[in-house]
Order: C-alpha cells, then sequence, then structure tokens
C-alpha cells in the first residue's frame, strides 16, 4: 500500500507529464444571453450562473453518472490541488463533444483504417465522440455483467480504479471498441479539461494554473521565465480578463 507522500509524487509527475499533452481546444459557437424581463427588474431574484449545477446537452444521465465517477478516479482532489470535479471537467467533456472537432467534421476520415504506432495519431474510423460514448456503454456492459447488476457509479472508488486501470493497460476485453483507445481518449479529455481556460468550462477559478503556477494570459511575464528559485508572485488572468 503506498503512502499519503507516494501519492503527492505521483500526482505530481502525472500533472507534470500532463502540460506537455495539451492540445489547443477550440469550442465552436456562442451563447446568447437573453434574460427575463423580471429577473432585469429585480436582479436578486438571479441565482449566479457558477451556482447553479451543470446540466449536460450531450451525455445521457447513465453517460454523465460515469463520467462524473471515473474523472473523480482519474484526477481526485487533494492537499496539492483540486480534483476534476471541482474544477468542472466533466462540463468541459460535455462543451467539447459538441464541436466540430470531437465529432470529426474536422478530421480526415477517408481509409484505409489501421492501427498505427502513436506517434502517427490515431488512424480508426470512429470520431472522438463516437469513442467516448461507445466505450462508456462497453464500460457498463461489462460492470453489469461482473458486478452483479451494479454500474460504473455504483462501484467503489477501489474497483473503479481497478476497471481503468485494466483499460489502459489494454487488460480489459470490451464488446465494439478497444479498452485502452477509449481510455487514452478518456484520459486526455480529462487532462484538457484541467487545465483549460475557464472559458470552455474546466479549470473552474483557474485552480489547476493556481496549483501549478501558470500565470495565464497576462500580456507580460517574460521577466520571469527563467526564473526557477522564486514562484511567480502574481495571480493568472483568463481569456476574459478575470484574475485568479
Amino acid at each position: 500500500m503506498s503512502s499519503d507522500n507516494d501519492k503527492s509524487v505521483a500526482r505530481r509527475n502525472f500533472l507534470r507529464t500532463s502540460l506537455s499533452l495539451i492540445p489547443a481546444v477550440t469550442l465552436s459557437g456562442s451563447v446568447l444571453a437573453t434574460g427575463d424581463t423580471d429577473a432585469k427588474r429585480n436582479p436578486s431574484s438571479e441565482t449566479p450562473a457558477d451556482a447553479r449545477p451543470y446540466q449536460p446537452t450531450f451525455f445521457k444521465p447513465l453517460e454523465w453518472a460515469f463520467l462524473l465517477a471515473a474523472c473523480d478516479r482519474l484526477i481526485p482532489a487533494d492537499d496539492i490541488g483540486p480534483g476534476a470535479l471541482e474544477s468542472g471537467v466533466p462540463e468541459f467533456i460535455d462543451r467539447h463533444m459538441q464541436t466540430p472537432y470531437a465529432s470529426g467534421d474536422i478530421w480526415y476520415r477517408q481509409g484505409p483504417f489501421i492501427d498505427s504506432l502513436s506517434e502517427f495519431g490515431y488512424q480508426g474510423r470512429l470520431a472522438l465522440r463516437e469513442i467516448i460514448q461507445i466505450g462508456i456503454a462497453a464500460i457498463e456492459k461489462y460492470c453489469l455483467a461482473e458486478f452483479s447488476g451494479k454500474r460504473f457509479s455504483d462501484l467503489t472508488a477501489e474497483q473503479q480504479t481497478d476497471i481503468l486501470k485494466a483499460a489502459e493497460g489494454g487488460k480489459l476485453e470490451l464488446e465494439d471498441i478497444s479498452a485502452k483507445l477509449f481510455f487514452s481518449q478518456l484520459l486526455a479529455e480529462t487532462r484538457n479539461g484541467y487545465f483549460s481556460d475557464p472559458l470552455h468550462g474546466g479549470n473552474k477559478n483557474m485552480g489547476a494554473w493556481k496549483m501549478i503556477g501558470y500565470p495565464g494570459m497576462r500580456a507580460d511575464y517574460l521577466d520571469w521565465v527563467g526564473v526557477r528559485d522564486r514562484a511567480y508572485p502574481l495571480p493568472p488572468v483568463d481569456l476574459s480578463g478575470k484574475r485568479g
């Protein structure tokens, strides 16, 4: 059994590795605020957007329950920093699944579809959101069969971790999809959401940026690029100009 210190070191290594794997993610579309007349006349009657639980628009309820549980296992909260749930990672993933990137609209999707070396990237037939949805369904089916009708979200944290580790290592036999492919894409989405700009739904309150000392969108921090013996002294700034 590993000690708390071992877990902390492992978490730091995981997050350090994550920084080199985060692509630039663009969310399509925009949200127009309409607001109702009564709320405008009485601002105190409005509930702050951040205080309302996020309601998924892509994932179905059972898929959402899986996603919440899986994200919590992949990046749990600890004394080093916030967890995936606190950071809004599931919201990021739900929103990202509705973009042209996730639907494959901006991918080259003509054959041949082959298993290739990792350095060549994914060469399969499925779009990202198909990988996620088919993978969730496959793991849920596995859980129902192996754990007396229980779903992934009903299992203990230890059982959930064991399943995810087996998927990561390609040791989990799933129908319709490679467990390793599903896990790698789910992990990438979780990392993306954890370190994204809060504009995209994840990294609430810039918690992940504060944890690693990332300055965010500040216009100029060149004087600090080469500094290694002191932490960056200013809070991060997001794309909207908000300071952390």
